[in-house]
């Protein structure tokens, strides 16, 4: 994966949250102020969330969608160029080291689940296997 791979697929997909939080922001105040209002109606604790939200955010209180629309570029940052060919180079194989790290550590966190999961599968068949024994003894 390339650094132009990388950061395209963290900004597609930067998750759902965040993609609403940048839909709204980009409708304005009055999307926010809609979307609490719906959220008290279908279900009071959403509505209760957004506006605690909307609050410690700032949104309720006149905040510019500029300063946001920026705070939320800030966050993929990392990934542009800093213009130091050397330092991006490094920067490149970091990153793609520590992907590989990443997938690494999870191959290995899969294995774990695997090896639990045939052990905890063992000891039923063997559990199994024992009470089908005690029965068959019980019975004769």
């Amino acid at each position: 994966m390339t650094y132009t791979d990388t950061t395209s697929s963290l900004t597609a997909h930067p998750g759902w949250l965040r993609r609403a939080e940048a839909w709204l922001d980009s409708k304005g105040k009055g999307a926010w102020i809609a979307a609490m209002v719906l959220g008290f109606i279908f279900f009071w604790p959403v509505g209760l969330a957004l506006l605690f939200y909307m609050i410690w955010s700032k949104r309720m209180f006149g905040c510019s969608k500029r300063k946001h629309a920026n705070h939320f570029k800030s966050g993929f940052s990392a990934m542009r160029p800093s213009g130091n060919s050397a330092f991006d180079s490094y920067k490149e194989e970091t990153l793609r080291r520590l992907e590989d790290e990443q997938q690494q550590f999870e191959e290995f966190l899969k294995r774990l689940r695997d090896a639990r999961d045939k052990a905890e599968f063992d000891q039923f068949m063997e559990d199994r296997a024992t009470k089908a024994k005690t029965v068959e003894t019980e019975d004769a």
